[in-house]
C-alpha cells in the first residue's frame, strides 16, 4: 500500500463555550501528532491566542487566510473570522452557536473540495447551532445532506462497535419511524462499513429487540416480528452475518464479544453500553459517507469549560480513527484497483492463446 504520511485533518472547533477549543489544542499541542499528519483548525489566530492564555497550553501555528498556503506537519489554523468572537465559557449563546456553524461549513466545504483529507469535528449545542442553514438534530443529519452517501450513527472502540437505527429522535418518535427499508438499509450500511472502513472480511452483526424482552413473541410489542426479522431473514440468506433479535437487557453482559457490530434501534439503548464500557476511549463515526468524519464521544461539557481540566482522549482517538478508516479506504482502492489490471491481463492472455 502506498501510505499517505500527511494526512490533512480538517477541524471545526464547535461551540467556543464548550471544552471543544480546549481538547483539540491539547490534543494537537503534542507535537508527535505532527509527525502523521497536518492539521488544519476552522477558526482564527485571536481564538488560538485565547485558548493558549485561557488554557497555558504552549500552541505553535502557521495562520493562514487561504487552504493554499497550508504546511504540511504544522498545525494550520485558516482564518474565518476577523476579530475575537465573544467568548463566555460554560454558557452556550447564539454567539457561539453561530461560530460553531461557521466553523463546521467552513471545515465541510474545504472536506468536499479535497483541502482536507477528513473532517473531525468537535461538539456543538444542538439547540443554539440551529438557523435557517442548519435545521438539523446533529452532525450527522447536516453531513448526510452535505456529502455522498448514506449515513450511519456508529459509535466505534477498540472493544465495541455500535450502530443506530434511529438516532437524534425522542423516545416517542422511535417506532413510528421503524420500517423494513430502514433497518435495511442501516444494516447493509454498517456491513459495508466494516468491510470497508475496518477491513473486517466477514463480519458477524447483532441486531438488538425494540421492546423489552425482544416482545416476549408479541406480548410485549410486535415490532421484531413484524418489522425486523424479515429484514434479518433476508440478509441472512443473501450471506450477510446478521443474527438477532436480542435482548438489550442482556446483550452487553457477555453475548456482545461474539459480534464485530451491534445494531441498535434508538439512541440510548445503544450508547449508554456504549458509553459505560468505553468512554473516553469511543469516537462518533459517520459511516456510510464518500467522505470520512468522526468526532469524540462526548458533549460541550459546560460544566467544565472554564476550569482547564477537560480530557482530550476521545478527541485524539478521533483523529486516530479517521486516519486509519482513511488508510483502509485507500488500501481498498488499491486492491481493487490491482484486481482489475489482473482480470485484464487474464482476458489479455487469453485473447493471446486463442490467437495463436
Amino acid at each position: 500500500m502506498t501510505e499517505k504520511t500527511n494526512i490533512r485533518i480538517g477541524v471545526s472547533v464547535g461551540d467556543l463555550n464548550g471544552v471543544g477549543l480546549e481538547v483539540v489544542m491539547k490534543t494537537f499541542a503534542d507535537e508527535r501528532m505532527l509527525d502523521f499528519c497536518t492539521p488544519v483548525l476552522f477558526a482564527s489566530n485571536k481564538v488560538i491566542a485565547f485558548g493558549k492564555k485561557q488554557f497555558g497550553i504552549d500552541f505553535a501555528y502557521n495562520g493562514i487566510i487561504h487552504l493554499s498556503s497550508i504546511i504540511e506537519h504544522k498545525i494550520n489554523v485558516m482564518n474565518i473570522w476577523r476579530e475575537l468572537p465573544p467568548i463566555q465559557l460554560g454558557i452556550p449563546t447564539p454567539e457561539s452557536g453561530k461560530c460553531a456553524l461557521e466553523s463546521l461549513t467552513a471545515a465541510v466545504s474545504a472536506l468536499k473540495e479535497g483541502a482536507v483529507d477528513v473532517l473531525v469535528t468537535a461538539p456543538i449545542n444542538k439547540k443554539n447551532i440551529q438557523s435557517e442553514h442548519f435545521h438539523f438534530p446533529g452532525h450527522t443529519d447536516y453531513l448526510a445532506q452535505e456529502l455522498e452517501g448514506e449515513s450511519l450513527m456508529f459509535m466505534v472502540s477498540d472493544e465495541l462497535r455500535v450502530g443506530l437505527l434511529t438516532d437524534h429522535l425522542p423516545l416517542k418518535d422511535v417506532v413510528k419511524n421503524l420500517n423494513q427499508e430502514l433497518v435495511e438499509k442501516k444494516i447493509r450500511l454498517m456491513e459495508t462499513s466494516l468491510r470497508m472502513d475496518f477491513g473486517i472480511i466477514r463480519p458477524k452483526i447483532a441486531v438488538l429487540g425494540v421492546n423489552p424482552h425482544c416482545g416476549d413473541q408479541g406480548v410485549i410489542g410486535d415490532e421484531e416480528e413484524k418489522i425486523v426479522h424479515p429484514v434479518i431473514q433476508k440478509l441472512y440468506n443473501e450471506g450477510i452475518l446478521v443474527f438477532g433479535t436480542y435482548s438489550a437487557d442482556s446483550f452487553f453482559v457477555s453475548d456482545y464479544k461474539y459480534f464485530d457490530g451491534i445494531i441498535a434501534p434508538y439512541h440510548d439503548q445503544g450508547l449508554i453500553p456504549f458509553k459505560v464500557m468505553s468512554f473516553g476511549k469511543g469516537v462518533n463515526f459517520t459511516a456510510g459517507l464518500s467522505k470520512i468524519r468522526t468526532s469524540p464521544d462526548h458533549g460541550t461539557a459546560y460544566g467544565i469549560a472554564d476550569k482547564g481540566i477537560a480530557d482530550e482522549s476521545s478527541f485524539r482517538q478521533a483523529v486516530y480513527t479517521a486516519i486509519d478508516i482513511y488508510r483502509q479506504r485507500i488500501e481498498n482502492e488499491e486492491l481493487l484497483a490491482n484486481a482489475l489490471d489482473t482480470n485484464s491481463l487474464d482476458k489479455g492472455f487469453l485473447s493471446k492463446e486463442k490467437g495463436d
